[in-house]
C-alpha cells in the first residue's frame, strides 16, 4: 500500500521529487489515527482488542475453546488461543516468505476475505494484526501447528529474521502473540489492567463455547491477578451480573438466541437480553462479531424496532390504546439491554468498527427477535403488564413535558432575548433543533448572520464560565452564565436534571480556534459532565471544528484547520490562478457570515465531534476531570509533569 504525502518543499521546488512514498507498513506509522483512532490510550486498548478478536474469531468458528490474555511487568501483552494456528508455509503469491509474516508486514492480508476460513468474523479489512506490528517496538509470535513450535520475531512492522522451529508440539497447537507497544508512538500511555480485565470478560459473555483465561503480572490494587471467565448462559448471565440486586420489571429478563440459518437460510446468529428497572437509567451494549459497536448502527436499530413493535402489539391485544403511544426513547429509559449478532462480511463505519453499517442486519435481527418477545409477553403476563404500564407512563410523562415546553417557549424567547443572551429558533417542536453556545458578542453576531433561523439558536457568553468543580451550590446559582444556559437548555443542574426538559437536540459548543477557545471548551465540558452527566451519556452535546486559516488562490479557496494542514496547502496549491494567500482567522468574530456557515453551521459541510464518556473508563474519566480542572493545582502540576512532551520549538 502507497500514501502519497506532500513534503515540506517550498511552491517553486514542488515537483515529482517532492511526492513522498510510504512503503509496506509506514503509513501505520506515519498516520496511526487512520488506523486505531489515534495514539491516546484508547488507541493503546485497541490493540489488544484487535489480536484478541483474532482469537475469538477461532473460537466461534469453532477451532479453539481456551483463550489467554497475559499482562506482563514490562507491559508487553500476551495473548494465546488453542486454535489452528496462523499458517507459516510459503504464502503461493510471495514464495519468498511464509504466510505468517505476509499478514503481519501486509496491509489487507488476512483468511478472513473469502468467507471460506471464517463464517463469520471481526476482522475483516486484513489491517488489525498488521497494524499492531507496525505500532510495537516488539512483537513475538509463536505458532504450535503440525505437532511443531515455531517463532517468528518483529520490531516496528519489520521482521527480525525468518520463521525458525524453536522445538516440539505433540500436545500443544494454536497461537500466541506477545507485543510491546511503541513508546515513540503512544508515549508514556500504559496498559491498564482494570481496563483489560473488563475488556477479557466482556468477551467472554459474548460466546458461551469459549474459557478466557486471565493473568497480571502488574497490580493495581483493584484487578484480580488471576481469573478464568466461562459464562454458559451468556448474555443472561451479563445482565445479571450488571444489575445487581436492581428492581427490576420482570422477574428473569427476556433473552434468547436465534441462528439465522435455521429462520432465514443465513449464516449468523443473534443473542440478547433486556430487562426494564426504576433504579437506573436504561443502556443498550452491543456487539457485532464480538467486537463492540459503542455507537451502534444497524442491528440496534433491528433489535429496538422488534421490541417496538412487540410492546405496541401487546398493548392493542389487552386493548390498551395508550401504547401506541410508545416511541423507542420510551423504551430506552429504563430498558437495560445487551445484544451481540454474528454475520458474515459486516460492513463497519471506520476501521475501529464503533458503528454496524450492514442493513440486511436490521432486518434479521428484528425478524430473529420479534417472535420470541411476543410469545414471552403472552407467557408471562404479569412481567409483560408491569413493563406496559411502566412505558405508558413514560410516554405520558414525555408527551405532557413536550406540550408544557411548546407553550412555555414563546414566553421564554421574549425573557431571554436580551442583548449577548439568548437568539432563539422558530421550531416549535425539539426534534432536529439545535443550540450553539459561542464566546462573545461579537461571535454571536458572526452566527446570527450564519444560522439556519428555523432549526438554529444561538447563546453567546460574556467570557469563561464558572469552574464548577469545588464551586458551591449556591455559588452555582448565582453564576449569571449559568443561569443564562440552563435558562436557555430548559434543564436543571445535578439531581433536578430531566432529560424531558430540554429544549434541543443538539447542544453545541462552538469556541474560537485557539488556547482560550479551547479553555472555554474545557470549562463547559465540565460543567456538562458533572451538572447534566446524561446530556452526554444521551448524545445530546458536541463540539463545533471551526477552521483557523481560508487559504485563497484566484477564485478558488480552502478552510483548514491546522497549521501543518495549511503548510501543505500552500506547497500545493488549489489549483486557481495567481498567488496562493492565506487568512488566519482569531476569533469566530472575524469571520464573514458565510465563511461561518459553510465551515462551522451547516448540517451539509460542517464537521461536529460527539462529546462521549467511554463506559470502560467511566472512572478514570471522573479521576481525570478532578485532576485536570479540581481545585488541586498539585494534582495537575502532576499530570503536566507525567506527560508533557517537551520540544525544541514551541510556537505558539
Amino acid at each position: 500500500m502507497a500514501e502519497d504525502l506532500l513534503s515540506g518543499a517550498e511552491p517553486g521546488d514542488y515537483d515529482a521529487s517532492s511526492i513522498e512514498v510510504l512503503e509496506g507498513l509506514e503509513p501505520v506509522r506515519k498516520r496511526p489515527g487512520m488506523y486505531i483512532g489515534g495514539t491516546d490510550e484508547r488507541a493503546l486498548h485497541h490493540m489488544v482488542a484487535e489480536i484478541l478478536d483474532n482469537s475469538m474469531d477461532e473460537a466461534v468458528a469453532g477451532h479453539a475453546n481456551r483463550i489467554e490474555v497475559t499482562l506482563n511487568g514490562d507491559h508487553s501483552v500476551s495473548i494465546s488461543d488453542n486454535g489452528r494456528g496462523i499458517p507459516t508455509d510459503p504464502h503461493p503469491k510471495f514464495p519468498g516468505k511464509s504466510a505468517l509474516e505476509v499478514i503481519l508486514c501486509t496491509l489487507h492480508a488476512g483468511g478472513k476475505f473469502s468467507g471460506k476460513a471464517y463464517e463469520t468474523s471481526g476482522g475483516l479489512h486484513g489491517v488489525g494484526a498488521s497494524v499492531v506490528n507496525a505500532l510495537s517496538d516488539s512483537l513475538v509470535v509463536q505458532v504450535a501447528r503440525n505437532r511443531e513450535l515455531v517463532e517468528q520475531r518483529f520490531s516496528r512492522g519489520k521482521p527480525l529474521g525468518p520463521v525458525e522451529k524453536v522445538g516440539q508440539a505433540p500436545n500443544r497447537r494454536g497461537t500466541t502473540i506477545t507485543f510491546h507497544a511503541d513508546e515513540e508512538i503512544f508515549g508514556t500511555h500504559r496498559f491498564r489492567p482494570a481496563r483489560l480485565f473488563k475488556m477479557v470478560r466482556s468477551k467472554a459473555y459474548l460466546f458461551s463455547g469459549v474459557e478466557i483465561r486471565w493473568k497480571s503480572a502488574i497490580d493495581d490494587g483493584e484487578t484480580p491477578k488471576e481469573a478464568t471467565f466461562h459464562f454458559p448462559g451468556g448474555l443472561s448471565d451479563y445482565l445479571t451480573e450488571v444489575l445487581g440486586g436492581a428492581t427490576t420489571y420482570a422477574a428473569q429478563p427476556f433473552a434468547g438466541r436465534v441462528d439465522f440459518r435455521e429462520k432465514f437460510n443465513a449464516p449468523g446468529k443473534v443473542e440478547w437480553a433486556i430487562n426494564w428497572t426504576p433504579a437506573r437509567d436504561g443502556f443498550l451494549q452491543s456487539y457485532c462479531n464480538t467486537v463492540p459497536t459503542p455507537e451502534g448502527g444497524t442491528h440496534e436499530a433491528g433489535f429496538w424496532a422488534a421490541i417496538l413493535k412487540g410492546i405496541r402489539a401487546y398493548g392493542e391485544l389487552v386493548n390498551n390504546k395508550k401504547a401506541a403511544q410508545i416511541t423507542r426513547d420510551d423504551l430506552i429509559t429504563g430498558g437495560c439491554a445487551l445484544v451481540s449478532c454474528f454475520i458474515r462480511e459486516p460492513e463497519f463505519v471506520g476501521q475501529t468498527k464503533d458503528r454496524l453499517a450492514t442493513a440486511e442486519a436490521a432486518k434479521l435481527v428484528e425478524g430473529a427477535v420479534r417472535d420470541h418477545f411476543d410469545n414471552w409477553l403472552a407467557s408471562d403476563t404479569k412481567s409483560a403488564g408491569a413493563i406496559l404500564d411502566f412505558l405508558v407512563l413514560r410516554a405520558e410523562e414525555r408527551l405532557r413535558r413536550r406540550q408544557e415546553k411548546e407553550t412555555q417557549r414563546k414566553s421564554a424567547t421574549k425573557k431571554l432575548r436580551l442583548p449577548g443572551k439568548l437568539t432563539d429558533c422558530t421550531q416549535k417542536q425539539r426534534d432536529g433543533t439545535e443550540i450553539f453556545i459561542v464566546e462573545g458578542d461579537s461571535a454571536g453576531g458572526s452566527a446570527k448572520g450564519a444560522r439556519f433561523r428555523e432549526f438554529q439558536a444561538l447563546l453567546p457568553l460574556r467570557g469563561k464560565i464558572l469552574n464548577v468543580l469545588g464551586a458551591a451550590s449556591s455559588k452555582l446559582g448565582q453564576n449569571a452564565e449559568i443561569r443564562d444556559l440552563c435558562e436557555a437548555i430548559g434543564v436543571g443542574l445535578g439531581t433536578k436534571f430531566n432529560l424531558d426538559d430540554l429544549r434541543y437536540d443538539k447542544i453545541i459548543i462552538m469556541c474560537d480556534a485557539d488556547v482560550d477557545g479551547a479553555h472555554i471548551a474545557s470549562l463547559l465540558m465540565t460543567f456538562f459532565y458533572s451538572q447534566m452527566r446524561p446530556l452526554i451519556d444521551n448524545g445530546h452535546l458536541y463540539l463545533a471544528c471551526p477552521p483557523l486559516y481560508r487559504i485563497t488562490q484566484g477564485a478558488k479557496r480552502m478552510y483548514v484547520a491546522s497549521d501543518a494542514e495549511k503548510e501543505e496547502w500552500l506547497a500545493k496549491g488549489l489549483g486557481g490562478k495567481g498567488k496562493v494567500e492565506t487568512q488566519r482567522f482569531k476569533g469566530l468574530g472575524e469571520m464573514d457570515a458565510k465563511d461561518l456557515k459553510e465551515t462551522t453551521m451547516d448540517p451539509a459541510t460542517r464537521t461536529l465531534i460527539r462529546v462521549t464518556i467511554d463506559e470502560d473508563v467511566a472512572g478514570e474519566t471522573s479521576d481525570l476531570v478532578e485532576r485536570l480542572m479540581g481545585k488541586k493545582p498539585e494534582l495537575r502540576f502532576q499530570y503536566i509533569q507525567e506527560n508533557a512532551r517537551f520540544v525544541e520549538e514551541l510556537d505558539v
